[in-house]
């Protein structure tokens, strides 16, 4: 009785984790024309994400079980849809690793919280960058108000770039809000060039070197501190903080005069300065000559002059993207002998990880920066390059890649022997990042509260694709057509066999399911049609 009753509870357990997993999993699903897509951006990214990154915080490549407080601030990002009270669960922890002064722990382990306190200048501004579009996507502004103590420790010795400790919780709490602008308002500081100080580095670890004399900068984080301020400016003018809004907003204008007249190389956008004011990912140089992140946040920020954007962004295809290898290179030419010292990057072989390899988190971001231009075919090009299913879907393939097909891999290997070998699989940010360009800016699904924006931007051969969208007990059926083959424009949106008008729709959850039938039409065409139904209403009231 007693094994029975045993096996009773396994069961009864087993069909409770697979009914958790499959309301998670199931919130979206998509149908379109390539199989593979399907395959990777149903269930498999959110799953990785998820079980591994935020769940494990485990690979076969990494077993510390730690929390970053950059990594798990943007996996949750990906789930802001599908589970948002376990990203805004996360938020409130991410915020309690912070110090008064604002900077963060760079990863600590629970439960002790024993972790690293280092100099990377932008691990703190994942957190209202995160933030922010938790609120956006969910609505629930709430967790602003929620309330986490700050932590205290000793500050990183002079000689020492980083510094293993305990911290203690300090007397003084805050609001998620307060920790969000304390964080903004420690990284203003800026160098000769009017840019971010990278001091011991940003989100490229390896570069740790560049500014760690304290006069380094990171055009890279200039793009991202403008895409973060001008996030979380709302969120301020909605709490009445107008005087940090107003800050915030004059250092995005300075930033951005910064970036037009320092960072520009001629044809791409540098990716930082050395203390000794020496410029990385330049022409001139040696090594690293183009970063790919220097040109894909100057579009993804909204901060750069469109006209050099679009220049960026065509360098990245023609020096990073390697198609006869399936690639999309970090930056190219690898570190190996050159001086300046960028620092431990250097450690790893030429083609390996971050030393010019393919690092798949950044190369997403590539991704969403083709599809912000409306370059859809291009967005979907990379898109298919990185997704794992096409690396190992013939023998050939699969024999060099060596690695899982149905996870990403953090690293693919770039240089001979070794090209389009898989490298460090399950345990990368980037898994979380690509079902966001998939979703988000490619198929163009996007939830704002109690709404759903469409914003396609897809290859411009793709007739019809669906998208079924769960919220609660009601279904969302969502058939996208593109009759005039185009990759991006104006859509027409039916509910219900309704009219709506923009790109919106509502998305209540009346437990019921709905037809949304969505036509993508040129821009002019829209025009069009929109003058002439105008001259109809008009002709009727005469």
């Amino acid at each position: 009785m007693a094994e029975r009753s045993r096996a009773a509870d396994v069961d009864a357990e087993l069909v409770r984790v697979v009914d958790g997993w499959d309301d998670v999993l199931g919130t979206l699903s998509i149908d379109t024309p390539d199989t593979a897509t399907n395959f990777i951006l149903n269930r498999w990214l959110l799953y990785q994400t998820r079980a591994c990154r935020l769940f494990a915080r485990a690979g076969f490549y990494q077993a510390g079980g730690a929390y970053g407080f950059r990594d798990q601030l943007q996996d949750v990002m990906a789930l802001m849809v599908a589970a948002p009270f376990e990203a805004r669960a996360h938020i409130v922890r991410a915020s309690a690793h912070q110090f008064q002064q604002g900077d963060v722990l760079h990863w600590w382990h629970p439960p002790s919280g024993r972790g690293v306190r280092t100099r990377f200048a932008d691990d703190r501004v994942f957190l209202p960058f995160a933030v922010a579009h938790y609120v956006t996507t969910t609505g629930d502004a709430s967790v602003l108000d929620e309330t986490t103590p700050f932590i205290e420790g000793p500050p990183v010795p002079e000689q020492r770039e980083d510094l293993y400790l305990q911290p203690e919780s300090s007397p003084e709490s805050a609001t998620v809000y307060e920790h969000c602008a304390r964080a903004l308002d420690a990284s203003l500081d800026v160098g000769s060039h009017g840019l971010p100080l990278m001091h011991g580095g940003d989100w490229n670890d390896g570069m740790n070197h560049v500014g760690i004399e304290g006069r380094g900068e990171s055009v890279w984080l200039g793009w991202f501190l403008c895409a973060t301020l001008r996030d979380f400016i709302p969120v301020a003018m909605q709490r009445g903080d107008a005087v940090r809004a107003a800050r915030w907003q004059r250092q995005i204008e300075a930033l951005r005069r910064a970036l037009d007249r320092h960072a520009w190389d001629g044809a791409w956008y540098r990716r930082a300065y050395f203390d000794d004011g020496t410029p990385l990912g330049s022409a001139y140089g040696t090594e690293c000559r183009i970063d790919s992140i220097a040109q894909s946040w100057a579009t993804i920020s909204g901060a750069a002059n469109p006209e050099r954007a679009h220049q960026a962004m065509n360098a990245v295809s023609e020096y990073l993207v390697k198609r006869g290898d399936d690639l999309v290179l970090l930056f190219t030419p690898p570190f190996n002998v050159g001086i300046p010292d960028p620092g431990y990057i250097k450690g790893y072989l030429p083609g390996v990880r971050e030393n010019g390899a393919q690092y798949t988190h950044a190369a997403a971001w590539c991704v969403i920066a083709y599809a912000m231009q409306g370059d859809g075919d291009r967005a979907y090009e990379l898109f298919t390059m990185l997704n794992p299913i096409n690396h190992a879907s013939t023998r050939g393939g699969a024999y060099r890649y060596k690695v899982e097909p149905y996870v990403v891999a953090g690293d693919v290997y770039s240089e001979p022997p070794h090209v389009g070998r898989g490298g460090w699989s399950w345990y990368t940010g980037a898994a979380g990042w690509l079902y966001r360009a998939g979703v988000e800016f490619i198929l163009g699904i996007r939830v704002h509260a109690a709404s759903v924006e469409i914003t396609p931007c897809i290859p411009h051969d793709w007739a019809a694709y669906t998208v079924r969208y769960r919220r609660g007990g009601a279904t969302y059926i969502i058939r996208i057509d593109n009759p005039d083959r185009i990759s991006t424009g104006e859509v027409a949106i039916s509910v219900d066999g309704n009219r709506i008008a923009g790109n919106r729709f509502d998305a209540i959850d009346d437990g019921r399911e709905h037809r949304v039938d969505v036509v993508l039409r040129k821009a002019e065409a829209v025009v069009e049609e929109r003058a002439e139904r105008e001259a109809q209403v008009a002709g009727t009231r005469r």
